[in-house]
């Protein structure tokens, strides 16, 4: 005999328990809210930071003012505005600490440093985002740098589209839907038939190509590692001045960042068995 009754918490009164989903803390969610897009915009003016978030600039400034107490922010008097503090770079830290991705992959992005002469990025998506959690810059003077934390959506990155072409036609929708498919160059692929043309040969040489897509003049190429269960978890990439990336160096790169990532998910204790080239569901 079954029952809908789920049982109850101990130590709550005897009656019967219904589960409900938990109403938020507002002043919680506010602070968050604020803190993620101070992670954003990288610094912000009281007023634009309130008009962002949606928030009256009376209860911005107070959530400023507390999130300020405990470290989360700082206030730069000289430009008046706001930006992320050191503590939530501790506290973001600690995600870090609960993997040895990073640790691991220092010597790959250095070799691979070594061997095409432009900086290499490790990266990870969160909800539709790349994030940059590690990078290893390259020694000339014009190259490509990216602060660990910064964000872009997938479509014009390429890690991002690795990412991408990883996932079924359902998982594909639903992210465009929630992002669309904004122009940052006139080499963005900003319709779907452009960017589902490119995840395709994304699959089929196992490496994506940025090719000015998100910054003019900068290009990028990256590759895929995998968990032990061949799944994806991550992307390395190299970028830099679009100069150095044409003709037969494209495909050598391609090749370099590849065999990296290959490195990488092995010291993981990945799969790259279970790689994209050998998933058939995919579109």
């Amino acid at each position: 005999m079954t029952s809908d009754i789920v049982k109850r918490p101990r130590g709550r009164p005897k009656q019967t328990y219904e589960f409900r989903p938990p109403k938020t803390i507002k002043a919680l969610d506010r602070g968050l809210q604020i803190l993620h897009q101070l992670s954003v915009e990288g610094s912000s003016n009281l007023s634009d930071l309130a008009l962002k978030v949606g928030v009256p600039t009376s209860s911005t400034h107070r959530t400023l003012a507390t999130l300020a107490k405990h470290g989360f922010v700082g206030f730069n008097e000289s430009n008046q505005k706001w930006f992320v503090g050191v503590e939530a770079f501790r506290v973001g830290s600690a995600f870090l600490l609960q993997t040895n991705l990073v640790e691991v992959a220092q010597d790959v992005l250095r070799e691979l440093v070594s061997d095409t002469g432009e900086t290499a990025n490790l990266a990870i998506v969160d909800q539709e985002n790349v994030v940059f959690i590690s990078q290893v810059e390259a020694t000339k003077p014009v190259r490509a740098c990216f602060a660990s934390g910064h964000r872009g959506l997938m479509h014009a990155s390429g890690i991002g589209k690795i990412f991408l072409a990883h996932m079924d036609e359902k998982e594909l929708n639903k992210v465009l839907k929630k992002t669309g498919l904004p122009t940052y160059t006139p080499k963005t692929l900003n319709t779907q038939d452009m960017l589902i043309s490119d995840l395709k040969l994304i699959r089929q040489r196992g490496w994506s190509l940025d090719n000015e897509e998100r910054y003019d003049g900068m290009s990028c190429i990256a590759s895929a590692v995998y968990n032990s269960f061949g799944e994806i978890i991550a992307g390395i990439s190299v970028s830099g001045p679009s100069v150095g990336f044409n003709g037969q160096t494209i495909e050598e790169i391609g090749a370099c960042v590849k065999k990296s990532a290959a490195q990488l998910t092995t010291k993981m204790g990945g799969n790259i068995n279970g790689s994209v080239a050998n998933n058939e569901s995919l579109i």
